[in-house]
């Protein structure tokens, strides 16, 4: 937020152009996506927007019309995606639309010979190449640019923290550009967190139809049933199985089950040119099914196949399968897939699962992301954990924090470039004086114990705390002391900071509060205070403006006597600045 980003120009001639020949509608959410990157582009901002939106919903068009934006503007652009098939199909579209204008393509990736790698490296150097599409190869120390301007991550789930870390020491003031149809827990949370921009895209293209989803157990009657059912309307079949050293075993037992079909194995340990082989004739249908690993699960395009059947399903992250089943219904014929179990469940495999066939409809995947960041957590932000523990704490008094956090160091900012529009929350400093916690035999539960404890820091009225009184003492019993005090000292914390402590303290023999100088009370509130004391009060207002009231020595004896009295003042101070400000609007 703070670093000085590249401001690209507005669409030219060309720009419109090149849109104007997309040979289909844009859906109304592929056009607004595209106008809120193109403003993030023309900002002086550095961009950092995730492009969320369903496999086949057209993000690839929405990234090949940003790139060559920034291309018209005299930048390169990288696109780096996740795997070489994915880099070859990426380069084919791009190199289709891009072909009637003057823009040099180069593509790194392992189905390229290094002489061909060696002189694209030197032309990306001197600036003699505008687009690079490459798989991780792009990340490598050897690849210098002349001009870079935009990256374009592709796919960005299947990328590392220490990838991505890789990825901002090219240029750490470029606009990037992450695309995903189920963002990992860890980008929602930078997402909610306000640290990414995000655009969706969630209308379907026209005539496209939900896959149907269900999950079976591994039975040979139900894959010879769903492979035939596909193969007797004309389609193509996907057979996934996830190991490479028992994939040929699979391959014979569905050649036995199926003799008449054509079948074929593809894995990322096949030679590059083999594997380019299989995948293209499987593509022109000179086989019924394709028996593969996960490397079908990025961007491969074939109308024909409707039909997916994943061995294991229980192995996978919910983002893997969501992708893996993708792979189908790109036509406008019902697609099916089938994901296939074990007889023993893990409890997270079933909730990943059972999301799936919940969320069947076009353009789940923002929810389907959702549902993973619930269940595996956020992910540590600045660290390399994809499982974090902001549930502990609560997302909004993380969030809370974070912004704080942001506000200190632009407020703090010496360029001046920015200044927070309000000032960063200061930290109210509260003591009771006496121990305050839900003892373990009162709440045994240690994940009900946070959960009461986040849901205290978000209250906003007393009522609130009474109603927890109420049903605590309905699930747990009667509440001892230091559970009451608990509560006392949220209540404490929050009326205080409504109205603008910065500090409330009961010691042993005296209790003091200090007003922020920011948020001084009434001039009519001193002799309010006196009137309404049973103790005696004096003042300091050298800066700002600090209360003392002295305990005798029976009150000072009585903790929960000054927690009492305590409450009461403050109820009366929140009452005197509600009549203060009628009186002042009067």
């Amino acid at each position: 937020k703070l670093r000085k980003g590249i401001s690209f120009k507005t669409d030219s001639e060309w720009q419109t152009e090149m849109e104007e020949a997309f040979i289909y509608d844009d859906t109304p959410d592929q056009a607004t996506a595209t106008l809120e990157i193109k403003q993030d582009m023309e900002s002086s901002t550095p961009m950092e927007r995730l492009l969320c939106g369903d496999v086949g919903f057209g993000k690839t068009e929405v990234a090949v019309r940003v790139a060559f934006k920034a291309v018209l503007s005299g930048y390169q652009v990288a696109v780096v995606v996740p795997t070489t098939l994915l880099a070859e199909q990426h380069y084919n579209v791009f190199r289709e639309r891009l072909a009637q204008f003057p823009i040099r393509l180069a593509m790194l990736s392992r189905f390229r010979t290094n002489a061909e790698i060696k002189n694209d490296l030197a032309k990306i150097k001197e600036g003699k190449v505008d687009i690079v599409i490459g798989t991780h190869r792009i990340l490598s120390k050897d690849v210098e640019f002349h001009r870079i301007g935009l990256l374009i991550i592709d796919e960005e789930h299947r990328f590392g923290v220490r990838h991505k870390d890789r990825i901002r020491q090219i240029k750490s003031n470029i606009d990037t550009l992450y695309m995903s149809a189920t963002p990992i827990p860890r980008t929602m949370n930078m997402v909610i967190s306000k640290l990414k921009s995000m655009s969706l895209i969630q209308t379907s293209p026209k005539a496209r139809l939900p896959i149907r989803t269900v999950i079976v157990p591994f039975d040979t009657e139900v894959i010879k049933d769903a492979i035939m059912r596909e193969y007797d309307r004309g389609g193509q079949v996907f057979f996934v199985h996830n190991r490479v050293e028992t994939i040929q075993t699979i391959y014979h037992q569905l050649h036995t089950l199926l003799p008449n079909l054509r079948m074929a194995v593809a894995h990322g340990q096949l030679p590059e040119k083999q594997l380019e082989k299989i995948m293209t004739e499987f593509s022109e249908h000179k086989y019924d099914v394709l028996i593969a690993t996960t490397i079908i699960e990025s961007g491969i395009d074939i109308p024909n196949a409707n039909t997916i059947l994943v061995n294991r399903s229980d192995m996978f992250g919910m983002a893997q399968l969501y992708q893996i089943r993708g792979r189908v219904g790109r036509s406008n014929k019902r697609a099916y897939a089938y994901l296939m179990i074990p007889n023993n469940l893990t409890d997270d495999a079933r909730k990943r699962l059972e999301t799936l066939t919940e969320y069947e409809s076009l353009g789940a995947g923002y929810q389907i992301a959702m549902r993973d960041l619930e269940i595996r957590g956020a992910g540590t932000l600045l660290g390399t954990k994809q499982s974090g523990t902001i549930a502990s704490i609560g997302f909004n008094f993380y969030n809370r924090l974070l912004d704080q956090a942001v506000n200190n160091i632009m407020s703090a900012n010496p360029e001046g470039m920015w200044h927070s529009e309000e000032e960063a929350d200061e930290l109210l400093k509260i003591e009771l004086g006496t121990d305050f916690f839900f003892p373990p035999e009162y709440i045994t539960n240690e994940k009900q114990k946070l959960q009461i404890y986040r849901r205290m820091i978000d209250f906003t009225a007393g009522e609130q705390f009474d109603d927890l009184v109420e049903e605590l003492t309905d699930r747990y019993g009667a509440l001892p002391e230091t559970a009451k005090n608990v509560i006392d000292y949220f209540r404490l914390r929050m009326t205080a900071k409504n109205i603008g402590l910065k500090t409330f303290m009961i010691l042993s023999q005296k209790m003091f509060l200090e007003y922020d100088v920011k948020s001084l009370p009434d001039r009519d509130t001193l002799p309010a205070i006196i009137a309404f004391s049973e103790v005696p009060v004096s003042f300091n207002a050298t800066s700002g403006l600090k209360i003392t009231f002295e305990f005798s020595p029976e009150m000072a004896a009585d903790k929960r006597g000054k927690i009492d009295f305590a409450l009461k003042l403050i109820d009366f101070l929140v009452g005197l600045g509600k009549s203060q400000s009628v009186g002042n609007d009067a």
